[in-house]
């Protein structure tokens, strides 16, 4: 997947102001329109102008753009780097990868006339959950925001109050995007997983005429851990042992993100083999189990009587083939 320039599609400045993105659009639409344009790439150049009208139209999801674009060029090989996202604080649905809405520009044709490249930015989410002015202009509750944020494990294990910062896309006087940046303390919950939304009432947009603010929903992702891996409550780490521990069998110091356990090492145990330890996963009502997986560790021969221990070591298993497998 490569890189896409919408400003460049568009033909305006990276500092150009709403209305000029529009008018822009407009122009080319009009010019690409497959109902009336003679030109012979018509209806692919409109797709094209209408998805970065999309992406640049919407304040939101344009300082998303933004933020990543300073870091790629046109036409570069891309992916979304991991977390990408995080720590952005969006309106209604949100305009992340995996949760974003579609808005409905003039002529700009369904869902499925947007590129790869806007899917994986922005998602591919239902309608927005923006909420119309009631008539009359009464009172309406202020709108939900949402919200990525990255936590340790070690927060989601034993839960905890942290400092959260996030940043929100507004137009500043001159109608240009700027972000607003605000930290909230968040209590972590003990046993909260990946994906699930913290719900912080009263801290998403004000409300008017009296109506209460809106909700503010904060999706969890789990930093990368350097020994342990999370898959849903589940928790896993590679734990190494030495060839005896493994074939004889031996009782061994191992680490769990709520500090160290002794853990029996089976005699005749091998590479890859899991051991269980039931509930010493994510807390929860369902707690998630810790696997320790087996890795075989050798020990250098760089002494002589190292060299003559492996010696010994060989003879004493001179029939045994580890290829036999892959002769037979």
């Amino acid at each position: 997947m490569e890189f896409k320039d919408y400003y460049a599609t568009l033909g305006v400045e990276r500092t150009a102001a709403p209305a000029e993105i529009k008018r822009a659009y407009r122009k080319l639409a009009r010019k690409y329109h497959p109902d009336v344009s003679k030109e012979p790439d018509a209806e692919a150049r409109f797709k094209e102008v209408a998805e970065a009208h999309e992406a640049l139209i919407d304040t939101e999801r344009r300082a998303a753009y933004d933020d990543i674009a300073q870091r790629h060029a046109n036409g570069q090989p891309f992916e979304p780097p991991p977390g990408w996202d995080t720590g952005f604080e969006y309106s209604g649905r949100g305009r992340g990868r995996g949760g974003a809405d579609r808005g409905h520009a003039d002529d700009a044709g369904s869902a499925a006339d947007f590129s790869d490249f806007f899917e994986s930015l922005f998602g591919r989410g239902g309608p927005d959950d923006r909420q119309p002015r009631r008539a009359g202009g009464g009172p309406l509750p202020g709108r939900d925001h949402h919200a990525k944020v990255a936590i340790d494990l070690l927060d989601a294990y034993l839960g905890s109050q942290r400092m959260v910062s996030l940043r929100m896309p507004v137009l500043d006087a001159t109608g240009q995007t700027m972000l607003q940046t605000r930290q909230l303390e968040v209590h972590v919950p003990k046993g909260v997983r990946a994906g699930q939304h913290l719900r912080l009432a009263g801290q998403g947009a004000a409300g008017h005429g009296g109506a209460p603010a809106g909700d503010l929903y904060l999706e969890i992702e789990l930093l990368p851990h350097p020994l342990f891996r999370v898959d849903g409550g589940d928790i896993s780490f590679d734990l190494p042992v030495a060839p005896w521990e493994a074939a004889l069998g031996a009782l061994v110091t191992a680490p769990t993100p709520d500090g160290s356990v002794q853990l029996n090492i089976p005699p005749g145990s091998t590479q890859g083999r899991k051991l269980r330890l039931k509930g010493k996963g994510l807390p929860g009502k369902l707690p998630g189990d810790l696997y320790a997986v087996l890795t075989i560790a050798l020990p250098p021969a760089a002494s002589d009587p190292q060299k003559e221990a492996y010696g010994v070591f060989a003879r004493a298993f001179a029939a045994y083939n580890p290829r036999a497998a892959l002769e037979a």
